[in-house]
This record gives C-alpha cells, sequence and structure tokens, in this order.
C-alpha cells in the first residue's frame, strides 16, 4: 500500500482514533496535515510522525466552521501543493438522557460532528474539483448512528446524518472520480470506558492484558491502531471503485453496514386505515420489528 503521492486531512488526530489515522497513513507514504484544538497535543503528533520519518503540520482549530474547514484545506496545500484525502474524525460528546439533554449540549455535539464534516468535505471537494484528478472522503461514523444508543440523541443523531450525507455524496461525485464511504469504528476509548460491561476489559489492556477473543471478534473492539487500516485503504487507488458504503471495524472484525432496505411488506387495496393496519400487524409485521441499540453476546452482559 503506497500512499507516497496522497496528502490527507484528519480532523481530531491529536489523540485517540484520529491520530491513528494519521499514524498509517502516515507510515504508507502520506503527509498529513493533523488537527487538533489544543496546540501542544497537536504538536505532539506532529513530532511523533515525524519522528518515525513521516511528513506531518499541524493546524490547530475547532472543527464546525467553513473557517476552519478552509484553514485545512489550505494547510495541506501550503505544506504539501495538494489535497487527496479528507478524513472527518473529530468529534465530541455532551450525553444525557432525552428530558436532560440541554439546546446546548445538541448543538455543542451536532456543530462538531455533522455540521464539521459538511463544511469540512465541502471544501475538500471545491479542491478536489480544482485538482480535477479525483479524491477520498472517508467519514466517521459509529454504531450508535446506525443503532441508537442509551443518553446519545445527538451523537446518534449526527452519526446516522453523516452516513446519510456519505450516501449522498456518492452519488454526487462520482462523475468526478471522488469516493465517500463512512466508517464506524469500535475501539478501547474513554467513550467506550463508559460502557460497564468493557471496562473491565479496557483497564486490563492499559495494564497490559491483551484483549479476548471474543471482545475482539464478537464485540468487534480492539485498539485504535486495529481501525486504522480500513483508512488507508479508502484513501488508496486500490479503493477507486468503492464509494457510498459504510464500514464496520474494530478488533478482528471488519465487516460492511447494510444500507435500510424494506423487510416486512404487505398490499392494502386502497390503502391502510389505522383498523386495518391493527387487525393485521401481529401476523404479517410482528415478527419483523427490528431491534435498537447495540447487540452483544449474552455471555459478557450476563457477567
Amino acid at each position: 500500500m503506497d500512499l507516497t503521492d496522497k496528502v490527507a486531512v484528519v480532523t481530531g488526530s491529536g489523540q485517540g482514533l484520529g491520530l491513528a489515522y494519521a499514524k498509517d497513513l502516515a507510515r504508507h507514504g502520506a503527509a498529513v496535515v493533523i488537527n487538533d484544538v489544543n496546540q501542544a497535543t497537536a504538536d505532539a503528533a506532529v513530532a511523533e510522525i515525524t519522528a518515525a520519518g513521516g511528513r506531518a503540520v499541524a493546524v490547530v482549530a475547532p472543527v464546525g466552521s467553513t473557517e476552519t474547514a478552509r484553514k485545512l484545506v489550505a494547510g495541506a496545500v501550503e505544506a504539501f501543493g495538494r489535497l487527496d484525502v479528507m478524513v472527518t474524525n473529530a468529534g465530541i460528546l455532551r450525553d444525557k438522557v432525552l428530558w436532560k439533554m440541554t439546546d446546548d449540549d445538541f448543538d455543542a455535539v451536532i456543530n462538531v460532528h455533522l455540521r464539521g464534516t459538511f463544511t469540512c468535505v465541502r471544501e475538500a471537494v471545491l479542491r478536489f474539483r480544482e485538482q480535477g484528478d479525483g479524491g477520498r472522503i472517508i467519514c466517521i461514523g459509529s454504531p450508535a448512528g446506525q443503532r441508537g444508543n442509551f443518553g446519545q440523541t445527538n451523537y446518534s443523531g449526527a452519526k446516522s446524518g453523516i452516513v446519510g450525507m456519505v450516501r449522498t455524496w456518492a452519488l454526487e461525485l462520482q462523475r468526478a472520480g471522488i469516493t465517500a464511504n463512512a466508517v464506524c469504528p469500535v475501539a478501547a476509548t474513554a467513550m467506550t470506558e463508559t460502557i460497564p460491561f468493557l471496562a473491565p476489559y479496557i483497564e486490563g489492556m492499559k495494564n497490559g492484558e491483551p484483549l479476548p477473543g471474543i471482545i475482539r471478534r464478537e464485540v468487534g473492539m480492539g485498539t485504535p491502531d486495529d481501525a486504522a487500516g480500513i483508512i488507508s485503504f479508502l484513501a488508496s487507488d486500490a479503493a477507486a471503485d468503492i464509494t457510498g458504503q459504510a464500514f464496520a471495524v474494530g478488533g478482528d472484525r471488519l465487516a460492511l453496514w447494510s444500507h435500510p432496505e424494506l423487510t416486512a411488506v404487505e398490499y392494502q387495496d386502497g390503502g391502510w386505515s389505522a383498523d386495518d393496519i391493527a387487525a393485521r400487524w401481529t401476523r404479517t409485521f410482528g415478527d419483523s420489528v427490528q431491534s435498537v441499540g447495540e447487540e452483544f453476546p449474552e455471555e459478557l452482559m450476563a457477567k
């Protein structure tokens, strides 16, 4: 996998998953723009990449506004002459149940995740179209956006919206040779540490203990580095024909999320009244009702 002719922006890449993505891109030869809200954190990430022989610069700014998006694209062009890959990873959490979530809790998460993805992708696409030789959009989603998660109205809504935008962009950008895909990672981070049954495994990992197979395979959770390979692959020429997809990655597992499809379908001449639906609900649709939330192995949940 040779990315030596590629230049990538990775938002929110000072630490955690974003840093893992940036390091893997750089390891394969790409020049990388590191983004974080903290100067020291961004500088440390750049130093780590350059010490390993990679190429990186930092742009310190909060993701969300068009101004920041333009700074990120300009940072890539000024330092490395072009832009080929935009990875929108930056995010924050403001977890609360619906009835306790404030407008500010909701708006802050939507601004960084959803609006920040939109503004950064829009600016990247403007540059890609100007260059005229395609490009790669890689947006970070989440299982919470696919299945929901307790206490995450804002985060789940944003992540679901990101996948919806990716599918639209795949259609709009295809003629320009620009691909758009989403990656929904699961990794041992500060966020997953808040899930009670996972916390002991993450604590053990911090102490040098390997994650058991059931966590790496059935749960599909591993280290941030485990989730980085798919980013470099999607940035490469090998993925030129892959667009509009949502990937699940973590631990030993790589998978594709399906696009929403109709499941149980029934027809009623003249349309459906409320009484018609009530009379036929159980025998026609009852067995096809979809589950919500993440589904974990029963033996883990019983502990």
